[in-house]
């Protein structure tokens, strides 16, 4: 059976790998009219279930993208683990390196999805949470052929930290995204090229309000105040700023996206990341690649699902505006 969304012919791969690391979810999505006010019932809403967890979602972008693509994650060993890594294998993410947790369930996200495509999420991250800085010792061999490194912050803090000391250690690019918002230590954050937030993220991380194209331009280029090389800042509907990486003059500025008809913003966030670091590991400046991962998260929020809405390179050159 042909995983969820994936692609109907296999495309051609960049050069150089992307090394992921992170979590592996089965998404419960409720439609709903609207939210439901504390102690109200709702009925007549409408479940979905589909792939997720930020991790896969990213290693999913990125091998639809062109990137050959590992990941290294946790499932439990339950019924919903098995179908996710034959899914993620499908659509050419390299699962090797997936364990299984004898106590833990596989991580789930229950999320709301009201008419405007706008989410909420709320995640029991399961077996997410027993992936250990040992895991990643025992994946360093598989580490040191990948050109990028993507992590983001639905494992533990230490396990990251790992991930992104071997993966700078061994030349790789590290690309973290910052999600949910964690306090995460200076000799992290000198590592990342680049550091990938939304608005709100940013705005924890300097402490200030972050609103809007401008806002978060400026947002951008403040974080490198923090410590990474360079640093982007996503802002939904608006597109992405983006700062450093680059010695000329395009170390900063500003891509709007396409108009788009939203049908679910679920995961789109991931598709940019996971198109960033495709982009990246091909040799793109990170200019030209957060230009193209614009275009890839504007076509992820066309359909539903983090994954079904994984566009390929064709569905991106095609989409409006590209």
């Amino acid at each position: 059976m042909k995983a969820e969304g994936s692609p109907e012919t296999v495309h051609r791969r960049a050069s150089g790998r992307v090394f992921v690391i992170g979590s592996i979810n089965r998404d419960f999505v409720l439609k709903v009219e609207r939210r439901a006010r504390p102690g109200e019932t709702l009925t007549d809403a409408k479940l979905d279930l589909h792939d997720g967890g930020k991790g896969a979602n990213q290693a999913v972008a990125a091998a639809r993208l062109g990137a050959e693509v590992a990941i290294l994650g946790r499932v439990g060993e339950d019924e919903i683990g098995p179908p996710l890594l034959r899914s993620l294998d499908e659509n050419g993410v390299d699962v090797k390196l997936v364990s299984t947790d004898p106590e833990l369930a596989t991580g789930s996200a229950f999320i709301t999805v009201t008419p405007d495509g706008e989410n909420a999420i709320t995640v029991a991250p399961g077996a997410n949470r027993s992936l250990t800085p040992d895991h990643v010792d025992e994946a360093a061999e598989a580490m040191k052929s990948s050109r990028v490194l993507v992590a983001q912050m639905e494992i533990p803090l230490e396990t990251v930290e790992r991930a992104v000391e071997a993966a700078s250690s061994a030349g790789a690019r590290v690309v973290l995204n910052l999600a949910p918002s964690r306090e995460v230590p200076s000799a992290v954050l000198e590592n990342l090229d680049p550091l990938v937030v939304n608005e709100h993220e940013a705005a924890f991380l300097l402490g200030r309000k972050v609103e809007g194209v401008e806002g978060a331009k400026e947002a951008s280029s403040s974080l490198l105040t923090l410590g990474p090389r360079s640093a982007v800042v996503t802002i939904g509907a608006s597109g992405a700023a983006f700062a450093g990486g680059e010695a000329d003059e395009h170390s900063s500025g500003h891509f709007p996206a396409p108009e788009a008809e939203v049908v679910d913003t679920t995961g789109a966030g991931d598709t940019f990341v996971g198109a960033l670091a495709a982009r990246l590991a091909a040799g793109d400046s990170l200019s030209d690649a957060t230009r193209y991962a614009v275009r890839a998260g504007a076509v992820a929020v066309t359909k539903e699902g983090a994954q079904g809405g994984c566009p390929t390179p064709e569905e991106v050159e095609r989409f409006s505006g590209a």
